[in-house]
C-alpha cells in the first residue's frame, strides 16, 4: 500500500489503453523466433510477388517472340510469292520476245515473198505491154487477166501487198514523176507481222518492267527475315539477363515457414 505525504496529492498512474500482457516476461527466444517468423513470411511474399511480374514478363515475352515468328513466316511467304510473281512474269517477257523475233523473221519471209512476185509480175507485165504508156491504167485501175500470166501472178499476191499495188499502179508511176518507185514505199503497204512485231516488244517490255517491281518487293519482305530475328535476340537476350525486366532475376520457391 502507497503512502503520501500529509498535504501532497498521490499521482495515479496513467494508462493509455487496456493492458497488454507485458512481453518482457517472455523468454529471449520466443521473440527471437517471432520476429525471424515474421522477416521470412515478408521475404517469401515479395518472393511471390517477384514470380507473379516474372509470370507476366514471360507472357509479354511469348507474345513478342510469336509475333516475331508469325511477322517472319508472313514475310518469308510474301516474298516467296513476290519471287514468284517475278518469275512468271519473266517467263512471259521471254515468250513475247520469242513471238516478236518470230514475226520479224516473218515479216523478213513475207517481204521477200512479195519481192519476187511483184518482180515476176513486173516483168510479165512489161512483156504483155500492159505497163506502156498507150496502155497505162486510168481512173479504172489495173484490170488483171487471168489468161496472162501477169493476170496469175497478181492473183497471188498476198492481200496486204494486193492493196499497196493497186494504190501504187494508180499513182501512174511511168507517166508522173512524182510517184512512188515501188509499192514498197506506200502507205498502203503494211504488214501484220510488223505490227505484230510491235504488240509482243510491247508486251516483253511490260513484262519486264512487272518483273523488276516483283523483284524489288521480293527483296524488301527478305529484309524483313533478318529484323525480326533481331528482335527475337533482343528480346531474348533482355528476359534472360534480367535487364530492364522487374523481377526477372528468378529465384527457387520455398515453401512458408509456419
Amino acid at each position: 500500500m502507497t503512502r503520501s505525504a500529509p498535504g501532497v496529492p498521490t499521482i495515479q498512474p496513467v494508462s493509455d489503453g487496456p493492458d497488454t500482457p507485458d512481453t518482457a516476461d517472455e523468454p529471449p527466444e520466443a521473440v527471437s523466433s517471432e520476429r525471424r517468423l515474421r522477416q521470412l513470411e515478408a521475404a517469401e511474399d515479395r518472393h511471390e510477388e517477384s514470380l507473379r511480374l516474372d509470370r507476366r514478363f514471360e507472357l509479354l515475352e511469348a507474345v513478342l517472340l510469336s509475333f516475331a515468328a508469325v511477322l517472319a513466316a508472313w514475310a518469308g511467304f510474301q516474298s516467296s510469292q513476290w519471287s514468284g510473281e517475278a518469275d512468271d512474269a519473266y517467263n512471259r517477257a521471254a515468250d513475247a520476245r520469242i513471238e516478236a523475233a518470230q514475226m520479224s523473221d516473218r515479216s523478213g519471209q513475207e517481204q521477200v515473198a512479195d519481192l519476187v512476185t511483184f518482180t515476176e509480175w513486173l516483168a510479165a507485165a512489161e512483156r504483155e505491154g500492159l505497163l506502156a504508156s498507150s496502155a497505162l491504167p486510168g481512173e479504172d485501175g489495173y484490170e488483171p487477166d487471168p489468161e496472162l500470166l501477169s493476170g496469175f501472178l497478181y492473183e497471188r499476191f498476198r492481200p496486204e501487198f494486193k492493196v499497196a499495188v493497186d494504190a501504187w499502179v494508180a499513182t501512174s508511176p511511168r507517166t508522173d514523176p512524182d510517184a512512188p518507185p515501188t509499192p514498197f514505199a506506200m502507205d498502203e503497204y503494211v504488214l501484220e507481222t510488223d505490227a505484230a512485231e510491235v504488240r509482243f516488244e510491247q508486251a516483253a517490255e511490260a513484262a519486264t518492267d512487272e518483273a523488276r517491281v516483283a523483284n524489288d518487293r521480293s527483296d524488301d519482305f527478305v529484309v524483313v527475315g533478318p529484323i525480326t530475328a533481331w528482335v527475337s535476340s533482343l528480346v531474348r537476350a533482355a528476359t534472360g539477363s534480367g535487364v530492364g525486366v522487374p523481377g526477372s532475376a528468378r529465384r527457387p520457391s520455398r515453401s512458408r515457414c509456419r
